[in-house]
């Protein structure tokens, strides 16, 4: 037990460190400034709630938005996905069109899991998925919309199966 809490608090922390500094370690590291992340309460000391955001792809349906979403990372985290929901409003194969969360089995990143993968490896993959092929032209909710404060409070259990 104690080894995986070190290592959920040590990958947390590099986490946080990135998603703190921002677009400044996007461009080392990526290049892609269209992505941000950091803790959503600057008490929250498990490292648990991460507001996000990503900036919808050029030449897309998202084009000149802004898209808002939560990461929860939970007490199995990193060894099981978080739990991601977008707050704007956005029409997305792999997003639940009635409450904004991210369905685990139509997003390979989440699909696949690996522990080793961060909330900015999450981030940069529902941007790309924005850019595939069945969601770029895909029509959009106005702008500015989000789901219903009671559709992002709802309690979802997860199974996982490795």
């Amino acid at each position: 037990f104690f080894v995986v809490f070190f290592f959920f608090k040590q990958k947390t922390a590099y986490e946080l460190q990135r998603g703190l500094v921002g677009s400044e370690m996007c461009i080392r590291d990526r290049g892609d400034t269209d992505i941000s992340y950091g803790l959503a309460k600057a008490d929250d000391t498990t490292f648990t709630d991460w507001a996000c955001t990503i900036l919808g792809p050029q030449g897309t349906a998202f084009d000149n938005r802004i898209y808002f979403l939560t990461i929860k990372c939970g007490e199995k985290y990193p060894m099981e996905p978080p739990l991601i929901k977008f707050t704007s409003k956005i029409n997305m194969n792999c997003v639940n069109k009635s409450n904004g969360l991210v369905e685990t089995a139509k997003l390979d990143i989440l699909k696949h899991w690996n522990h080793d993968y961060t909330l900015q490896n999450i981030l940069m993959a529902l941007k790309k998925e924005m850019e595939s092929s069945a969601n770029k032209k895909l029509p959009q909710p106005p702008d500015g919309t989000n789901f219903q404060e009671e559709q992002l409070n709802i309690t979802i259990s997860v199974s996982y199966t490795h």
